[in-house]
């Protein structure tokens, strides 16, 4: 399915980019019988449900001229929510000093999965604080990585 996403984040990129918004994810699920086109979007100071619905107009009306999926499918366009995840570099970036959930493809001390304080960032390795010490975790390792909310 990554070649579709593909094609529809090139396809939504420019869209979203003339509206001010930023893409932040895109997602072609199946789930029970019918298929979803996810696409999440956000500004800097959050996005309402007017923006989203300018953007889904616009998205759907590029999707019903190109037609790139052959099945049919229901597009929603949403916010990535309080926890957003973090795929490019400006994610990562723009996420320093804040709490976070990382998921590994591989056991680190025995678990997965790891929440702290993303401390640094620099395109190979992201440095975390957890329990006041610090943990390096190379970006290929990471299966996941999202903004946590800390209870």
């Amino acid at each position: 399915m990554s070649k579709i996403t593909d094609q529809i984040t090139a396809i939504a990129e420019p869209i979203v980019a003339g509206l001010d918004v930023e893409l932040v994810d895109v997602e072609f699920l199946k789930e029970g019988s019918n298929w979803f086109l996810r696409i999440y979007v956000d500004t800097e100071a959050g996005i309402d449900i007017s923006e989203c619905a300018a953007v889904s107009r616009e998205i759907s009306e590029k999707l019903d001229e190109l037609d790139p999926i052959e099945q049919n499918y229901f597009l929603e366009v949403s916010s990535p929510g309080a926890e957003r995840p973090l795929k490019k570099k400006r994610d990562f970036e723009r996420a320093i000093g804040q709490f976070i959930n990382v998921k590994l493809y591989e056991p680190f001390e025995d678990s997965k999965e790891h929440e702290g304080y993303l401390k640094a960032y620099d395109g190979e390795t992201v440095t975390v604080t957890i329990d006041d010490q610090d943990i390096d975790f190379d970006i290929s390792k990471i299966a996941m990585a999202r903004l946590a909310i800390q209870f």
